[in-house]
């Protein structure tokens, strides 16, 4: 859609509730002409995309009167949100309907064009928690999943302290530069083999091994070569400790997770007692006592075996056993039940996952450029009228006599692979739509593009993006899906498997290696390199930064894996390892616990250049203010009848007064309040003004905890 100059002059801020004048709570004022309006928070309908409709109870007070005339209005309108701030607006609001149950019909269209005048001018800005929690009767954006394979992976478990040593296939190897070495492409640790005594060399910076053939055997050594401990750089101060003891080495060459427990697995009932968990491991495992099924959780999904030998079984997350929703969450296992259908951590994660990351995107910023291993190649996706560039770290696509690409959630397009590139006003949804999770492109359907004008493009992205996808009532990582590496130069595809990837509600997926702690955190830049799947790729001793990747352009550096810089890799989780399990009340116990899950690809510090000024893009706009001293405790029904949740129980307007809905004189129309639903929606109102309370406590400049198992309390 292109908007015109007239209206920019309804657009609101972009991001204004990050400013001090920011009003951030319900309900909020409005000055019209004729006198205030009071809007209540908003009860979305549905939500999608970016297009938000839904109802909200309102009051209007003329000028000179002390009585509000109470009503309800329905509304359509464009949702921006600034996870830098942790807000939401909602701009270009326009009144479809308004209901005046304390109003004559010959007095509701006057009071209702004031109503559409008035939204017309203004935007509402509040916390993204409380709008994320009033999504739950709401009418959301639902997408076929049925092609995630949930098919376990090689499941090993290891009673001592080891990590996972992860080859895509056999070990590939290019030499390094100016060296005796060569290195193995298609792992992100630091493997390399002398080219002289054909001995190789696995080293975290602190810790070394060798072994005279890649897949191992592995033993730890005090002194590796002189000249590749110079090649690498130094470790970080916190490293220089290490483990107490070098971990095992387990080699793989196929999707598999590692289990380590530190010493024989230690059992200890959760809860009720209907469950049991091992305690000495880092991993979700659990057993019910009843049966004696074993449970183990990866990545977001649940696997069933009668023992550790498997064979091992997908176990949907709403078919789970009942007692795993009785499990407390300030328990050890606590963080677990955000992989629980029906509980509350599981629901907030999916609500979350319906609300789009935006961003204004500048054209004359907005760059990008691509390098192919020779020509450019494609490969059409089957099913589909698209084809994909496999000789490209980069997401490219071709359709048709186009060419379009996604850099860090924005899409360009060009005439030619190579360019010149700038930024898509429109881009085929119809036929992106189509690919299907078994390509590696299969996360670009969930960039879109929004609007445009002269001089921005706005454009959103969902958590398909970066590989998280609802399914059931929780979220998983990863299609499930193994993309084979193009042969040739090696670019690393989405994995599922391999990164002992876990959901910490205060800092979304994590990844690691197999065991916490610091080993593999560093690494190397140089020979060949290794093309991270988080984005970005390393190759003759330089960083070439992130377009997109296979992650989404998504380094993350909240997260650990690789982290751009020179002649460095980061390898492993540097910020978020430990125990998984552990729920216990993070906040409570670190309250300086960034919610780093908020952050979107758009406000990492190598994007912003590209984001708009808001200042720019708020032009003749108006900021509803908060209405001091005033409950947030007026909500509207579906046919529009105006109800309160009072201390002596739920009151209905009718005749100009509150009527109480359980007294025998109330009103007809009173007794029409379709109360289960207002009460719903006053729940989620609830549940948003404790999820805003929690991250109003938590500062976003803190300098990130590493959880214990399970991450935390959710915010």
């Amino acid at each position: 859609m292109k908007w015109t100059n007239t209206a920019w002059a309804v657009v609101a801020v972009l991001g204004v509730a990050g400013t001090a004048a920011a009003q951030t709570t319900f309900p909020q004022q409005i000055t019209a002409p004729e006198g205030t309006i009071l809007i209540y928070q908003p009860q979305p309908e549905k939500l999608a995309g970016n297009v938000l409709s839904g109802r909200a109870a309102m009051s209007l007070t003329f000028t000179g009167k002390k009585e509000p005339i109470f009503g309800a209005f329905w509304f359509t309108s464009i949702v921006d949100t600034d996870d830098a701030t942790g807000l939401t607006t909602w701009r270009d609001i326009k009144v479809t309907k308004a209901g005046w149950p304390d109003s004559k019909p010959a007095d509701e269209a006057r009071f209702t064009q004031i109503v559409e005048d008035a939204a017309a001018k203004v935007a509402l800005t509040f916390s993204t928690e409380r709008f994320s929690a009033s999504l739950a009767d709401a009418e959301r954006e639902q997408r076929s999943l049925a092609e995630l394979k949930h098919d376990p992976p090689k499941i090993v478990f290891a009673n001592q302290i080891a990590l996972l040593l992860l080859y895509d296939g056999a070990p590939m190897w290019h030499a390094v530069e100016n060296s005796p070495y060569e290195r193995a492409l298609n792992t992100p640790f630091v493997v390399v083999r002398d080219t002289r005594s054909k001995v190789c060399y696995l080293t975290s910076g602190t810790l070394s091994y060798s072994a005279k053939d890649a897949l191992g055997p592995w033993q730890p050594i005090a002194n590796p070569p002189a000249d590749l401990v110079q090649m690498l750089p130094k470790p970080e101060a916190e490293d220089d400790a290490g483990p107490a003891a070098p971990p095992a080495i387990v080699v793989a060459t196929e999707p598999t997770e590692l289990v380590v427990t530190d010493g024989e697995p230690k059992w200890k009932p959760v809860g009720e007692g209907k469950l049991l968990y091992v305690e000495n491991t880092e991993t979700p495992l659990v057993r019910e006592v009843a049966t004696r099924q074993i449970y183990v959780l990866l990545s977001g999904r649940w696997f069933r075996a009668a023992t550790t030998s498997g064979p091992w079984s997908f176990v949907r997350p709403d078919q789970l056993p009942e007692s795993f929703k009785a499990i407390p969450a300030a328990s050890d296992l606590g963080g677990v039940r955000v992989s629980v259908a029906g509980t509350d951590e599981a629901e907030d994660a999916v609500l979350d996952s319906a609300i789009p990351k935006t961003a204004a995107i500048r054209r004359s910023e907005a760059k990008f450029d691509v390098e192919f291993e020779g020509e450019p190649t494609f490969e059409q996706i089957p099913g589909t009228t698209v084809s994909r560039a496999v000789n490209t770290p980069a997401q490219i696509l071709q359709i048709g006599t186009q060419f379009f690409a996604v850099d860090n959630g924005v899409w360009f397009v060009a005439s030619s692979p190579k360019g010149p590139w700038v930024v898509a006003d429109t881009v085929p949804e119809d036929q992106i739509q189509k690919i299907p999770p078994s390509s590696p492109a299969y996360n670009t359907t969930y960039v879109h593009v929004y609007q445009s004008t002269p001089e921005v493009v706005y454009v959103g992205y969902t958590p398909g993006y970066m590989w998280s996808f609802p399914y059931y009532g929780v979220p998983v990582y990863g299609t499930g899906w193994y993309y084979p590496a193009y042969p040739g130069y090696y670019y690393p595809r989405p994995y599922t498997w391999g990164f002992h990837v876990g959901y910490n509600p205060w800092t979304g997926w994590n990844f690691g290696v197999s065991w916490g702690g610091p080993f593999m955190r560093v690494g190397i830049g140089w020979g060949g390199g290794y093309y991270g799947p988080w984005g970005g790729y390393y190759r003759g001793g330089y960083y070439r930064g992130g377009h997109g990747g296979w992650y989404g352009g998504y380094r993350p550096g909240y997260h650990g894996g690789y982290h751009g810089g020179h002649n460095t890799i980061n390898i492993g989780n540097n910020v978020n390892y430990g125990n998984r399990q552990r729920a216990a009340n993070t906040l409570r116990n670190n309250p300086n616990t960034p919610n780093l899950r908020n952050q979107s690809v758009y406000n990492r510090a190598d994007n912003r250049t590209r984001n708009a000024d808001r200042p720019t893009i708020q032009r003749n706009a108006q900021q509803a203010k908060s209405a001091r001293g005033m409950n947030n405790d007026v909500l509207a029904d579906r046919g529009g009848n105006v109800a309160r949740k009072a201390p002596s129980g739920w009151e209905a307007r009718d005749s100009g007064k509150w009527q109480n809905l359980d007294r025998g004189a109330a009103q007809q129309r009173a007794q029409s309040v379709d109360r289960p639903s207002v009460q719903r929606d006053y729940q989620a109102r609830q549940r948003g003004a404790q999820r805003e309370s929690v991250q109003r406590r938590v500062p976003r400049s803190a300098p990130a905890a590493r959880p214990s198992r399970g991450g935390g309390r959710r915010r």
